[in-house]
């Protein structure tokens, strides 16, 4: 995250609806992070280990990602890349989506450890990171 700050002058211009729409990005990013946060209370830990007595989550945010806080904090960090106009932010953006994605599969192989059939169903109907739910799921 530190590297999306990478010091340095803007190398190039963008033009207003792309600054616009990177804006956008930051705050909706932020806004799905912080729900899928909320969502989890005291649940909520940085391991991949489900805590002790976790239930599954597939409400709220749940809905549209079965990593909302890992999704929300690459569509900010993205923004964020795009805004500061330089290579290495746009690196380290996509760096942290590759690491994120990783960490989300080691999670979802202990959700499945823990939650069966029912992680199973979820999974199946609702995207890894963003997007609609399955049409079967409506």
């Amino acid at each position: 995250m530190a590297a999306l700050l990478w010091p340095g002058r803007p190398r190039w211009s963008l033009p207003l609806p792309v600054t616009a729409l990177a804006a956008g990005l930051i705050a909706s990013g932020g806004v799905l992070a912080e729900e899928g946060l909320r969502s989890l209370g005291g649940e909520a830990s940085p391991f991949v280990e489900p805590r002790h007595g976790a239930r599954l989550r597939t409400d709220g945010p749940y809905e549209i990602s079965r990593n909302p806080v890992y999704a929300g904090l690459v569509v900010a960090a993205t923004g964020l890349a795009v805004l500061r106009r330089r290579p290495e932010p746009l690196v380290a953006a996509a760096a942290l989506a590759a690491v994120l994605h990783v960490k989300a599969g080691a999670e979802e192989r202990r959700l499945h450890e823990r939650f069966g059939e029912e992680y199973d169903a979820y999974a199946r109907r609702t995207p890894r990171l963003i997007g609609m739910p399955s049409p079967r799921s409506l």
